[in-house]
């Protein structure tokens, strides 16, 4: 009987790659050719496994299991905001998962899990395994560069192999932790929501429209233009009224009476007075209603109402 390990390669699911694990078995071969018995002895996986990384994060709750139904084309573009996909994300969880120093790393171990992950990649990305293919290629080299001996000159420079890919690996540990830090701050929409309110109906407040001040100075110029081409004038009632005083001329010469020219004026009324009498007087005589009457040159002047006067009264014509 003739035993043969066999191991065989299968995959976790996990956020940033697959992780393998392992299955022994033993192929028991007869003497005689038959088929061989195949019996599974242990099956080990990692004891220290990380959870299930997310694919995303929907309204604060993980999405760990894609939809049926969706369909994602071949060239769409594949955004990650919880970690970062490529071979440091990799190397960065293979050194965690097991505790070890980042400082001090096993070059040996590591890569032979990293090639064991190149190996089991099932989808082709070309530019993502292009990525990959070139860590490989880094730990390759620092593994062979460990594995060989070190020249005088080496030795006294004190350089380590593995201090360029020390530092690549810090330096993406602080960014990723920064971006952890990042999202873990309260989010609008996500953590905090703005205070909003409906404003009731017949409650909002129509707001005047803005005004240059150039258009308010071409406002105010065509007031100013308009304003000089209106003219105001006061109108005043006349304290004394042509047409009363002709009346209250004739009142004095009803009944035939013979008056003196100088009696009809009244002195203290002053010149306005006088002016409206005589105004009265002259309306009359030209209306035919009175006449003068003088005896002889420079003698006093009388006022009468005219015998055959054409009217007793006074027209309207006669004040226009």
């Amino acid at each position: 009987m003739e035993a043969e390990t066999v191991i065989e390669l299968s995959t976790a699911s996990h956020g940033a790659g697959s992780v393998p694990a392992t299955r022994t078995r033993l192929r028991e071969r007869s003497a005689n050719g038959s088929a061989p018995a195949t019996l599974d002895v242990a099956e080990t996986t990692p004891a220290d496994t990380q959870p299930e990384l997310p694919f995303a994060m929907v309204q604060g709750a993980p999405l760990l299991t894609l939809p049926l139904d969706l369909y994602i084309p071949p060239d769409a573009l594949e955004v990650f905001l919880d970690a970062f996909e490529g071979p440091l994300d990799l190397l960065l969880y293979l050194i965690k998962r097991q505790n070890l120093d980042i400082l001090d790393i096993p070059i040996a171990e590591i890569t032979a899990q990293y090639m064991e992950y190149v190996e089991l990649m099932t989808e082709l990305r070309l530019e993502l395994a292009a990525e990959y293919l070139v860590m490989a290629a880094m730990l390759a080299e620092i593994k062979s560069r460990l594995l060989l001996p070190r020249t005088s000159q080496e030795e006294e420079d004190g350089i380590d192999p593995r201090a360029d890919l020390v530092r690549r690996l810090q330096e993406y540990e602080r960014f990723k932790q920064a971006a952890q830090d990042l999202d873990a701050l309260p989010r609008l929409e996500r953590d905090v929501f703005a205070v909003s309110a409906a404003i009731p109906p017949g409650l909002s407040q129509r707001l005047p429209p803005e005004v240059d001040l150039g258009e308010l100075l071409m406002a105010l110029r065509g007031v100013l233009a308009r304003a000089d081409l209106f003219t105001s004038h006061r109108v005043e009632k006349e304290s004394l009224s042509l047409r009363e005083r002709m009346s209250q001329v004739m009142e004095r010469l009803m009944g035939g009476r013979f008056l003196n020219f100088t009696d009809l004026f009244n002195l203290d009324e002053g010149r306005a007075g006088a002016v409206v009498t005589f105004l009265a007087l002259l309306e009359l005589i030209k209306s035919s209603i009175l006449e003068l009457v003088q005896t002889e040159p420079f003698t006093p002047i009388h006022v009468r109402l005219r015998e055959s006067s054409p009217q007793a009264g006074i027209d309207d014509s006669a004040v226009a």
